[in-house]
């Protein structure tokens, strides 16, 4: 057994492993100061809820505290590894600044009150808006972090009670894109990948995704193939050079908003030189034809002067993916949140799509997830879809829905698509939504454009409700504050983005009056008295178990099917794959084998949109493009931003994650080693830029774009030239006072533009114009990371170390049998 500061080397030792191999097992534990193993009274079982990985770990519990973690070596996610997050952010849990009481606004500022007066309100407000407008008058935005229980239960109550259609969740931020796009080409989400295909693939290309810093084990994982035998080979597309960067054959770092054009120059290589499975094609594609004809113009010199990347180095990526027998494709935020989204995205899976890589091992697509509930959003109706994957646009679906809800369709809003996020803060804006119900998450600072949405949340004519574990941003401007239990003291399951469900149970008590989110959405249900057809109560589960078991009845031949699962199926052991099922009492590693989709028109979760105008495609025009459930492919023509460079903001502005911190820093900021490592925001610019605008390394700048100014220090990196970076993460200077107004902040959200993709309907944070000019003159460096892509080009005297209190054990096997005996 070894120990690590696991801040300074944040993917640990290596343990190598060939092609075909099984990954070896490495038990990662990390306790409380003064705490050993042996004094831990309970080990609770868990996953990791600080990213989207679903590392499978387990509690420590002393004395009625969280005391630590260690990761579980039988899982199939992490074979117990865990990431810095895992390893600390538990810390956050135990916080003094822990909301114990509801809050309620009297007289301009928040109070403690008692649940019957906080709920009161809520209810009260609920069935005035009811009777004076109707469902519209209500929208709910929840979180990627509850359970799967959770999110159906607020699923059901929102659409099936009170039939508002103004339901989203903040991975409309992060994953929207995801499912859009897998939608898009297959009709249905559900991802075709495995996470076991890095043990299988020859080469692994990452399109916008950091994986180094955003899923930490997982970037572990490619890091042990690439130090054993026939390592993979790596294509990286990224403008930062990202850890990703540095282990890549070949890094494209195209400029920010051109992704579509650089995925139809690879296309355009693809097909140039046949490298495409014709056969599989035949069998089990729509559109080929289309889309050659659209890519054949995307030469590599045209793509060239678009994206301002060398043309050989196109050719050598596409020749490297066309030589590929076995290519995994992770795609993330770099596509996500950027120009053309959907269509960028959908590319990716055009090329797999081509070259015949789905349903094997080594062959798969993880169009990725930034949270670690994210899926569960997807799945159960909390972000607006309909539970079970149901489509919309289908009336059997939705009575089929009404059936399991034992409501009557019509109650179901099915009228139009449901409202995505940007779209309801529009309502709130001009008065049509009038009750906002936030769960979990912090528009006042994630959301682009903070002036506005600011000036949205804090209207008198709004009751804004906010369910959180902390004071937030957001719950400083709410009219109501419901404090909440978080992971740790709650029970449900998750899963993560290769549909492994994760049983987390409770291991402690919640502080003071702090509820689950399960029991709030209940007491929620029970006091409006919502009712089914039959006069009985709507929501007919009463913990999370039995909330489980309903939501097992709703997936029952949908393709995200829990019916084999259970429970105690889930305790003791790994995560489970769903599609879960008679057919598959043990899981599903891989779907979509041998072309067998979800496609088929009456089958089907979407069926599909225009990629440049988003309009949904009427069920007859899908019928006739893919009669028979094939793989739909669906070529884009690259369009330019809707906001470029210019003479007063010659550069462009990308936000994004840093390894340390979650989202806007709610639980890591509090947790002291994650905050230490990353304690402040930065700007990162490359050293030409740098040079030209004569800054140096820890120079105090304000960045400014047409909406507003952030101060930062520099950060010179490898980075693009004309293009700055900041992470998103940093909320105001000092939250105990709230936003000063005419005072330059630090999030970068300040900066962002109200603009999203038209079919995704996810923000874009990828393509502002700026400026950046010097404040002060450095007095030392950036304390932004050394460890991660915000490296610094020289040594800078600086280097991002947790010292003692961040060491964690590692306990390293040969195999997950080995290590469980």
């Amino acid at each position: 057994m070894t120990s690590k500061d696991r801040i300074a080397e944040p993917w640990g030792t290596r343990t190598p492993y060939a092609a075909g191999e099984d990954w070896p097992v490495r038990v990662d534990t990390h306790l409380a100061e003064g705490v050993a193993p042996e004094d831990v009274d309970e080990w609770v079982q868990s996953a990791s809820i600080l990213h989207s990985n679903g590392d499978g770990l387990d509690i420590a519990v002393k004395d009625g505290r969280i005391v630590g973690v260690r990761g579980r070596a039988a899982d199939r996610v992490n074979h117990g590894r865990l990431g810095p997050k895992d390893l600390y952010g538990w810390q956050a849990n135990a916080s003094s600044e822990r909301l114990t009481k509801p809050l309620i606004r009297k007289r301009g500022k928040l109070v403690e009150t008692d649940w019957d007066t906080a709920m009161g309100r809520i209810v009260d407000r609920t069935r005035e808006l009811l009777a004076e407008q109707g469902p519209s008058a209500i929208g709910f935005y929840t979180t990627g972090q509850l359970f799967a229980e959770e999110y159906y239960t607020l699923g059901l109550i929102a659409h099936g009670g009170l039939g508002t259609n103004h339901v989203d969740g903040n991975t409309r931020l992060c994953t929207a894109t995801a499912a859009a796009a897998l939608k898009e080409s297959f009709a249905s989400d559900g991802q075709p990948g495995s996470y076991t295909d890095i043990d299988h693939a020859d080469v692994i290309a990452l399109y916008g995704h950091n994986m180094a810093e955003t899923q930490t084990v997982l970037w572990t994982r490619i890091l042990d193939r690439l130090a054993g035998e026939d390592p993979p080979q790596i294509i990286c597309v990224d403008p930062r050079p990202t850890p990703v960067a540095r282990h890549a054959t070949v890094h494209l770092a195209p400029r920010p908003g051109t992704n579509v054009a650089l995925m139809n120059g690879l296309l355009h290589e693809l097909v140039t030189h046949d490298w495409v499975d014709h056969d599989y094609l035949a069998a089990h594609a729509v559109g080929y034809a289309e889309l050659a004809k659209r890519v054949a113009e995307y030469t590599p010199e045209a793509v060239a002067t678009i994206c301002d990347v060398p043309p050989e180095q196109i050719r050598e990526a596409a020749r490297i993916i066309g030589g590929a027998e076995r290519l995994l494709s992770t795609v993330l935020q770099g596509f996500y949140q950027s120009n053309q989204a959907t269509a960028a995205a959908v590319q990716v899976n055009n090329i797999h799509i081509i070259r015949g890589m789905l349903g094997e091992p080594g062959c798969g697509i993880l169009q990725m997830n930034g949270q670690p509930t994210a899926q569960n959003t997807r799945e159960c109706g909390g972000d607006g879809d309909l539970p079970g994957f149901r489509n919309w646009s289908n009336e059997e679906h939705v009575e089929d829905l009404a059936r399991v809800w034992n409501i009557e369709p019509f109650q179901i809003p099915h009228y139009s698509p449901p409202t995505h996020v940007m779209q309801m803060m529009r309502y709130v804006e001009d008065g049509s939504i009038r009750m906002l119900w936030v769960n979990g998450t912090n528009p006042a600072v994630s959301l682009p454009e903070l002036a506005r949405v600011r000036s949205i949340l804090e209207q008198d004519r709004l009751l804004l409700v906010v369910q959180d574990i902390f004071l937030s941003e957001t719950a400083q401007l709410a009219d109501v504050v419901l404090p909440a239990a978080t992971w740790g003291e709650k029970t449900g399951t998750f899963t993560n983005v290769d549909r492994t469900v994760h049983l987390s149970e409770k291991a402690v008590d919640p502080p003071g009056e702090a509820k689950p989110d399960l029991d709030i959405f209940i007491d929620y249900a029970r006091r409006l008295d919502l009712r089914d057809k039959d006069g009985d109560p709507l929501v007919k589960w009463h913990d999370p178990e039995s909330a489980f078991e309903g939501w097992k009845e709703c997936t029952a031949g949908r393709p995200c099917d829990y019916t084999g699962l259970s429970y105690d199926k889930l305790r003791g052991g790994s995560g489970i794959q769903w599609p879960c099922n008679e057919e598959h009492p043990e899981g599903t590693e891989r779907i979509y084998v041998d072309g067998a989709f979800w496609s088929d028109p009456e089958y089907c979760e979407s069926y599909g949109r225009d990629l440049v105008t988003g309009a949904p495609l009427e069920p007859a025009e899908y019928k006739a493009l893919n009669p028979s459930g094939k793989a739909v492919l669906k070529a884009a023509e690259y369009l330019p931003p809707h906001e470029l460079p210019s003479e007063e903001f010659p550069l462009q502005l990308i936000t994004g994650r840093t390894l340390y911190h979650f989202h806007t820093r709610t639980k890591t900021a509090r947790a002291p080693q994650l905050q230490e490592a990353a304690p402040e925001v930065w700007v990162e610019i490359s050293t030409a830029d740098a040079a030209a605008i004569e800054l140096a390394e820890g120079d105090l700048t304000e960045v400014t774009t047409p909406r507003g100014s952030v101060q930062a220090k520099v950060r010179i990196t490898g980075i693009r030239t004309g293009v700055l970076f900041l992470p998103f993460h940093y909320g105001y200077w000092d939250t105990k006072k709230g936003h000063e107004p005419g005072k330059a902040g630090r999030a970068a959200n300040e900066l962002t533009i109200t603009d999203w993709d038209a079919a995704s309907k996810q923000p874009i944070f990828k393509t502002a114009a700026a400026r950046i000019e010097r404040i002060v003159s450095a007095e030392g460096p950036s304390r932004a990371p050394t460890t991660t892509a915000s490296a610094p080009v020289t040594d800078v005297g600086y280097h991002t170390v947790g010292g003692p209190a961040a060491a964690a054990d590692e306990d390293i096997h040969e195999t997950p049998a080995e290590a469980r005996r």
